[in-house]
Parts: C-alpha cells; structure tokens; sequence
C-alpha cells in the first residue's frame, strides 16, 4: 500500500524560506507523477507545485512562481517543496499527492496524499 509522509513545516517570519519534504513509502516512487497542494482554513485545496514521473515537466500556481521550487529525489523516493520569500498568505496546511494520470492541478486527480504538514508565515 502506497503511503506518503510530509515533514519540514513549522513558523517563519515573512521573508523566511522552509523546504518541505515528502517520502514515499509501500509504492515505486518513479511510477508517480507529485504534486503539493495546501490549504487554509476555510478556503478549498490549492495546486501549488507538481512534477511528472521521475522529474521531467514542472507546473507552479502563478501565486508561487519564482519563489517556490519542486524537485525529487530518486534514490530517497521524496519530493521535495523548496519555499523561499515566504508570505503571510502562504500560510497553509501544505500535502503532496501522487497520481498516474488525469491533470497536475485537479486534487481528485491524486490517488494517494500525506497527512500535511503545518506551514505559518507570521510576524
């Protein structure tokens, strides 16, 4: 059974960086295309990040663009979420997905998500 474990999230100030990472357990982690996503309270899920199957294409939400950079790491089955610049806006419950098919930013295309760390930007 697929599993994946998020970890890195934490408290920053604006300006700060955090790199999020996500280990992919019980699956073959380059069968995969990840994404991240994050979510705050009371708004829906939103893409920010996702990497095709052993790091090819990479798409970021216009939000995050030039600030935030994915990549993986094949021999450790992670994903990795590099933020820097961060704003108070980036606050957020940050999760990666895994999906075979179907579109990088849709959620529903994901089959198999993390539980999600915690990510605060204050001052």
């Amino acid at each position: 059974q697929v599993h994946m474990e998020e970890s890195g999230g934490g408290l920053v100030l604006p300006g700060g960086s955090l790199t999020l990472s996500c280990r992919m357990g019980g699956g073959t982690f380059n069968y995969w295309h990840m994404g991240w996503f994050r979510q705050a309270p009371g708004k829906e899920r939103e893409f920010v990040a996702s990497v095709t199957r052993g790091g090819g294409s990479i798409d970021y939400a216009d939000s995050v663009k030039g600030r935030f950079a994915i990549s993986v790491d094949l021999a450790k089955d992670t994903v990795w979420l590099q933020m820097n610049g961060l704003k108070l806006e980036d606050t957020a419950v940050y999760s990666c997905g895994a999906r075979l098919g179907g579109t990088f930013d849709y959620p529903a295309s994901y089959a198999y998500w993390g539980q999600g760390t915690q990510v605060t930007v204050s001052s």
